[in-house]
């Protein structure tokens, strides 16, 4: 399929999901998204389907489509979840900023290996150690204030939805292993 198609598909696809919130706030008051809200997911959502369009042009393979796939929704629900609520407290707490560094460790891991399989698995991985030390930094450097939410349940809240987070950096990784190995065993070996 031609580039083009690729990103008009892209574009459609966005368009579709942007309708979802359209439509809820046409019958709930619990939607209430402002005109920069559907401008801010319309950015993401487009670039995070141009990027996975991109990267998985690169591989020969669907175990390689499919690990662009998971870094990029990776990458994607990074970016939603730290704009919409925070990853550590509120989205007003200064540590959420932090977690700019895995996307930049994902991103020059991937330039710098010329998105090669093998060098995507450990970018995926460095990038799931990145997110791992940023939650830690940030939940002993920024714990929350005293009294605006129970200690033991903020932890384990954080500790749980980071996790699930680095996991699907991750599992990005172990896919780009596998991708990487199947391009080795189908390379013809000379004696």
């Amino acid at each position: 399929m031609s580039l083009t198609k690729s990103l008009v598909r892209v574009a459609l696809a966005t368009a579709l999901l942007l309708l979802i919130p359209l439509v809820a706030m046409q019958y709930t008051t619990e939607v209430n998204w402002t005109p920069s809200d559907f401008v801010f997911g319309g950015v993401v959502l487009f670039g995070a389907g141009f990027t996975f369009v991109l990267i998985a042009r690169m591989g020969n393979n669907g175990t390689y489509r499919l690990g662009a796939g998971v870094a990029v929704l990776a990458g994607l629900l990074l970016v939603w979840a730290n704009a919409a609520v925070g990853l550590v407290g509120s989205n007003d707490n200064p540590a959420n900023l932090l977690y700019g560094a895995v996307l930049g460790v994902a991103v020059i891991g991937g330039v710098v290996t010329r998105f090669q399989p093998r060098g995507l698995s450990n970018a995926m991985f460095a990038a799931a150690l990145t997110y791992l030390v940023v939650t830690a930094i940030a939940m002993f450097v920024w714990p929350p204030a005293p009294g605006t939410e129970e200690p033991s349940a903020y932890f384990v809240n954080v500790l749980v939805a980071n996790g699930v987070f680095a996991a699907l950096w991750a599992v990005a990784g172990l896919l780009f292993r596998r991708a990487s190995n199947t391009d080795a065993s189908s390379t013809p070996r000379l004696a």
